[in-house]
């Protein structure tokens, strides 16, 4: 069974996203009534040079859609960004990122942006769904993300007749174990949590820094644990990691606040 709090309290909600992102989902877990805790297991740093994004945005004209992976692709881009010039299309995948483009100014009344459908999943295969490929074939699509990422949408574009360039915006990083965070993960391991992932490598991250910090024991108390994800490659990983109470609640912060009011 899942470690739940000794007091019989229910379990703080851990909101593992970047600390950029973590403060907006963390107000609402608490207006639902629970304990959140932020403690990022990604790091997002700028890249040590911005002079190949910063050349790269100057001539966004050349491409018919720049499709930005997540809000901090978003606002890395707009660090070098005065205003979106017009004409150009954007392709986003969640509802986090519309919310970066809107903070930035620009939102459906001056600009064309292209996003997964309906209630479905938010991923790349949704996203290819929603795009004009017959407008797109025979043109250029930037891809702006981390330093890595998922390569189905660039070779499903590929295969439409798209060219595909890619600029990194930011790098993500392992959270640095230092002192505080090894006493308050070990804390968390201890006396249960629910953990509200989106990311597979957030994942990987935990239980590597889970392992640094207190050794294997600590890694079977975290495993026993519940653990919330948006996607089910996160599902999986989270699986494939040994965790045995994993529930996938489904893309967006809706759906996630909702399997934690469902939890017991």
């Amino acid at each position: 069974m899942p470690n739940r709090p000794d007091s019989g309290r229910a379990a703080p909600v851990v909101v593992t996203r970047p600390l950029q992102q973590a403060q907006a989902f963390a107000s609402r877990v608490e207006a639902l009534g629970r304990q959140a805790e932020i403690f990022p297991l990604l790091a997002i740093e700028p890249v040590d040079d911005p002079s190949e994004l910063q050349a790269v945005l100057g001539r966004l004209e050349d491409f018919a859609l720049a499709v930005f992976v997540s809000p901090n692709a978003i606002d890395a881009a707009f660090r070098c960004l005065g205003a979106w010039p017009a004409g150009v299309p954007i392709g986003i995948v969640g509802e986090g990122s519309r919310a970066a483009l809107r903070a930035h100014g620009v939102d459906e009344r001056n600009a064309d942006i292209f996003a997964p459908q309906g209630d479905g999943k938010m991923d790349s295969e949704e996203l290819l769904k929603a795009l004009p490929l017959a407008r797109l074939r025979g043109g250029r699509v930037l891809v702006v993300r981390g330093q890595s990422g998922r390569d189905f949408l660039t070779e499903a574009l590929q295969e439409q007749g798209v060219t595909v360039e890619h600029v990194t915006a930011y790098r993500r990083l392992a959270p640095a174990l230092d002192e505080r965070n090894r006493a308050r993960l070990l804390a968390l391991a201890d006396h249960g949590a629910d953990w509200v992932v989106t990311s597979s490598e957030a994942l990987r991250n935990l239980i590597e820094m889970t392992r640094l910090a207190g050794g294997d024991d600590r890694v079977v108390k975290l495993q026993r644990q519940r653990i919330i994800v948006s996607h089910h490659r996160i599902a999986q990983t989270a699986q494939s990691l040994g965790f045995c109470a994993v529930i996938l609640a489904g893309s967006g912060d809706e759906r996630l606040l909702a399997a934690l009011q469902s939890s017991p």
